[in-house]
């Protein structure tokens, strides 16, 4: 009788799985990367006081927020080559997750800019600093540590949305688990460590999210 879970045939895909993984937190880490510095920007430029900066910004964040991040990727993938610009699958869903979530971040940072008290703007307007400077020295250091665990929450939301790079042909941790299942017939195994391995790395990065809290409060985070 062949048993539900097969623990030697677990480790024989364990590697091959593993090297999924690999691109998996490749996008995860890049995409990323990309949010919160695309998301600072947004965030800056929509509480511009000119219009004709702020206005286009809020269109762009509440635009890409309300449209489904799948048809972003199919987008990017099969209509932007057709303008002259070719990126690679990889590369593509790099881009896709990171300008996706970068709208997120952007009301998240704005969220935080809003909660510093008024006085701080004043004081620093007091001593003739700059807007540029007042925004860089005083606001953002006061405004970015509260939202870092909102911050966090949207990195394991992405982390749990790169599967949907297999729609672009990436073969991410998901899709490399289906295609052993499909080549092998046996799924639980397969699907069983994508599920753990899912787990253990979300966990990871609440746990990396919630240090780099505590850190940011120690050494001057707090207000």
């Amino acid at each position: 009788m062949t048993p539900i879970f097969d623990w030697s045939f677990a480790l024989e895909i364990l590697p091959t799985l593993a090297s999924a993984l690999v691109i998996t937190i490749q996008a995860t880490v890049l995409g990323m990367l990309v949010a919160v510095t695309l998301g600072l920007v947004l965030a800056m430029l929509r509480r511009s006081r000119l219009h004709i900066v702020s206005l286009p910004a809020a269109f762009v964040i509440e635009f890409v927020r309300s449209t489904p991040l799948l048809v972003q990727m199919y987008f990017l993938f099969y209509v932007l080559p057709l303008t002259g610009v070719q990126m690679s699958p990889l590369m593509t869903g790099i881009v896709a997750l990171g300008v996706h979530y970068a709208t997120y971040c952007a009301e998240v940072y704005r969220a935080g800019i809003e909660a510093v008290p008024r006085g701080q703007w004043e004081a620093a307007t007091a001593l003739n600093m700059s807007r540029w400077r007042t925004a860089v020295g005083v606001v953002l250091p006061q405004a970015i540590p509260p939202v870092v665990p909102a911050l966090g929450n949207y990195l394991v939301a992405m982390f749990k949305d790169t599967p949907l790079l297999s729609a672009i042909t990436v073969v991410e941790l998901l899709q490399q688990s289906k295609m052993i299942g499909s080549a092998t017939f046996r799924y639980t195994e397969p699907l069983t460590l994508v599920g753990l391995l899912f787990l253990a790395l979300s966990l990871m990065a609440a746990w990396g999210v919630r240090g780099l809290e505590a850190r940011l409060q120690r050494y001057g985070g707090k207000r």
